[in-house]
């Protein structure tokens, strides 16, 4: 369920400070992500601190080339399903960077950003796939405008600069409508 501030009541709540108010537009796109930190490695809790502008950049060496930008997404499934959220879906998350979707720039406007823990190089958990699919349902109840075919990857809308979710992505398994 979803609150009337936007937020999943089943959701660990993680706020982030990098967000900002959407634009006056409806929510019309859903970008999936991936994201491991350090590369490649999962539950750690880092992509939470990283989200939080709380990486410290002298744990891994990877992490000196990033903890000072600011980035979030509205939500994380972790790879066991977990579901955190660092911003209100009626917010603005900085989750697509420089990004278009059929010709309309700045997909941050207008979309919710999942991030998958994962890596382009593994496939997504069974428990991953059972909860996003419980939330892209709830999305598409929530913001009528989404359905199926606004459900994209971060390399639909930035291509040649990001390339996730990743080929280990099931997009046969992302549900095509509302329940019932």
């Amino acid at each position: 369920m979803i609150s009337n501030d936007g937020w999943f009541a089943e959701a660990q709540r993680c706020p982030s400070p990098n967000f900002n108010d959407r634009p006056a537009t409806d929510v019309d796109l859903l970008v999936l992500h991936n994201i491991s930190l350090p590369p490649g490695q999962f539950g750690k809790g880092y992509v939470q601190a990283f989200f939080q502008n709380q990486l410290d950049p002298a744990v891994h060496p990877y992490f000196a080339t990033i903890h000072s930008l600011q980035v979030s997404a509205h939500l994380l499934i972790d790879r066991h399903g977990g579901l955190i959220q660092f911003v209100s879906l009626d917010k603005r998350a900085w989750h697509a960077g420089a990004s278009s979707w059929l010709g309309r720039p700045n997909c941050n406007d207008y979309s919710i950003g999942i991030e998958l823990e994962g890596t382009d190089d593994q496939a997504f958990s069974e428990a991953q796939y059972h909860t996003l699919n419980a939330v892209v349902l709830q999305l598409y109840d929530r913001f009528p405008a989404l359905n199926r075919q606004r459900v994209v990857g971060h390399s639909d809308v930035a291509p040649g600069r990001k390339t996730d979710p990743g080929p280990f992505f099931d997009w046969a398994r992302v549900p095509t409508g509302a329940p019932g």
